[in-house]
């Protein structure tokens, strides 16, 4: 009789277990989540910025891509049939050489990489392919939707649409390699515009915005903000139009340069934390 019942005991017992251990494998799951989990919705940090310099910067400029290059400042604007790609000196704002688009073409973002400078349209879908240095034509690219932003990351362009999504284009062939969508672990973050690689994060000014995205390039997730309230000129606060847009980095002396459409100012800026 004691025998018998030690075996329904045990019985018992091992129906007990089998019922808990789906429990115990989902305490396991949710518990190897909770790094990642806590990674996707920590909040970003927050960086304010200090004016190192201003430089001056051509208020008739519709500033849609900037980069640094040699010394020397590179910008692309838009509006139809004022479009320009123009070699500038940055301390003075002087145009050094200026190469007019097509008047039926709307210019864009732009970037260097292998050598090559290209510039984006808005929604003619081609990009113009120059050699940066003495700004002459070379090729043009066929991409699909609209043309914002432009970056490179040593290894493929990136580009923005004005939507969350950035895509990632091998330069040699111009095709899409991957996507990603910007999210800050909460909702997605849409109306990305001009784009900028600085130490492996993607930087973009976010349309009628005056902060700064930081963008893990590897998953979209946004790693920071950088507010830069207060550096539109005072004369443009009520231009809807002149909005921010145009960040360049310079990696061999790290110095970060940031202005706006229409804007007759370029900032050097640091970040502070």
């Amino acid at each position: 009789m004691e025998s018998e019942v030690q075996e329904q005991a045990r019985a018992q017992q091992k129906l007990r277990l089998w019922f808990a251990l789906p429990v115990l494998i989902l305490l396991v799951i949710i518990g190897a989540g909770l790094p990642w989990a806590a990674a996707q919705f920590q909040q970003p940090e927050r960086w304010s910025h200090r004016v190192v310099q201003k430089y001056p910067h051509d208020a008739e400029a519709f500033t849609q891509g900037l980069v640094v290059h040699n010394g020397m400042l590179i910008e692309g604007t838009g509006h139809f049939g004022k479009s320009r790609l123009q070699q500038i000196d940055l301390e003075t704002g002087n145009v050094i050489k200026s190469v007019a688009l097509p008047q039926q073409y709307f210019g864009e973002g732009i970037a260097i990489a292998n050598g090559e400078l290209f510039q984006l349209t808005w929604k003619n879908r081609v990009a113009f392919v120059y050699n940066p240095d003495t700004l002459e034509y070379l090729r043009t690219e066929r991409y699909s939707g609209e043309g914002w932003g432009l970056t490179f990351d040593g290894q493929h362009l990136i580009m923005s649409d004005g939507s969350a999504v950035l895509r990632f284009y091998d330069p040699k062939t111009f095709r899409v390699v991957r996507r990603v969508t910007v999210h800050d672990g909460r909702k997605t973050i849409d109306k990305l515009n001009e784009l900028e690689f600085i130490q492996g994060e993607v930087w973009a000014n976010v349309w009628y915005s005056d902060e700064v995205v930081r963008i893990d390039p590897a998953d979209g997730r946004v790693l920071g903000l950088v507010d830069l309230k207060g550096l539109k000129p005072p004369s443009l606060l009520l231009d809807r139009d002149a909005v921010y847009n145009g960040i360049a980095w310079s990696g061999e002396d790290r110095r970060l340069f940031v202005t706006g459409k229409n804007w007759p100012v370029l900032y050097e800026i640091e970040c502070v934390k």
